[in-house]
């Protein structure tokens, strides 16, 4: 099989960052500006023909506090810390007077826009790793996703895990439930999972140097390694997006040769490469971010012309595989 560009998007507004910020607070323009942002990737992921998993907080999908009020859960998370329980989130009426808690009129775009696949973030922005969340509270989270998922006709088989917290002990639910497709961390040590308090300042220098010079290699994904004895299919990440940064501009260079570096290397060997970020990462500084995102695509295109790599979904990656599979049989 040729190799893969995959792109997969943690869709959350401000559900993914209410422990750490007010809706009024110092990260209030990157929500804001993801709004608009979205449209403006889609144009970008259109123009390019590149197929996205967009991993949305099932939250979004509410077209009104009425119908998320409908599809809240029986069981729900218990956190020993109280700011990670997103039930205590004052919210408006619906999108128009609360745009950073509902995004339906941004859903129906990603719904319309071709390659585009919608998977899950959990229900509400469930963390799998910290004190106090039960087995029962995630299955009864994942259901409630599912349900609004399905009045929107869509029907969830990837899911991407909130600060990707893998719990490995939720295998069985999430086979239960047909969400056979997740992303895993890279493998080095500052990318494993861990609870939110646990990331150290070791973990979070090592990532964002990374960024820029190889203390990790590409960490490519490899067709034979995706379906797991467990029965799920992992296609881990390569690398973060990480957002501009007018401190580090002098390095932009850098981090977009170690992008397309690895893009290029899974093309010539057959792997996949898999790349993600949040779209409020774009919120602010966004001429310089989608300029960004231009040039990797532009390399995409150049790879695919040149060595027939395919732009993927996380599904799509499922479905290529399998349907190898059966061929050869």
């Amino acid at each position: 099989m040729n190799g893969a560009f995959v792109i997969s998007l943690d869709f959350e507004l401000h559900w993914g960052v209410r422990d750490q910020f007010l809706v009024n607070g110092a990260y209030t323009a990157n929500l804001e500006g993801a709004r608009t942002a979205v449209p403006k990737m889609l144009e970008l992921f259109e123009k390019f023909d590149v197929a996205v998993t967009w991993a949305t907080v099932g939250f979004l999908f509410a077209r009104s506090k009425e119908e998320l009020l409908s599809f809240y859960p029986n069981v729900r998370p218990n956190y020993t810390d109280k700011k990670y329980d997103p039930y205590r989130e004052l919210l408006g009426n619906g999108e128009e007077d609360d745009p950073l808690h509902y995004a339906p009129s941004l859903l129906e775009q990603i719904k319309t826009t071709p390659k585009q696949e919608i998977g899950t973030h959990t229900f509400s922005h469930y963390y799998c790793l910290e004190a106090g969340q039960t087995a029962e509270a995630f299955r009864y989270d994942l259901l409630s996703a599912i349900a609004i998922a399905k009045i929107w006709d869509l029907e969830i088989h990837t899911i991407i895990f909130p600060r990707n917290q893998v719990n490995p002990e939720y295998v069985k639910i999430l086979l239960e439930l047909g969400i056979t497709i997740y992303r895993d961390n890279e493998p080095s040590w500052f990318y494993s999972a861990a609870a939110t308090d646990e990331h150290s300042l070791p973990k979070r220098a090592g990532r964002l140097i990374d960024t820029y010079v190889p203390l990790t290699p590409h960490n490519l994904g490899e067709w034979e390694k995706i379906k797991q004895a467990n029965g799920l299919y992992n296609i881990p990440s390569s690398r973060f997006l990480r957002p501009y940064s007018p401190k580090l501009a002098g390095l932009e260079s850098l981090r977009l040769h170690r992008i397309c570096q690895g893009i290029t290397r899974a093309a010539k060997e057959n792997k996949i490469y898999h790349l993600w970020w949040h779209p409020h990462n774009f919120g602010i500084y966004q001429d310089e971010n989608l300029a960004f995102l231009k040039k990797i695509l532009g390399h995409v295109a150049k790879c695919r012309e040149q060595y027939g790599l395919e732009s993927l979904t996380m599904q799509g990656v499922v479905e290529r595989l399998e349907n190898k599979k059966s061929s050869s049989q």
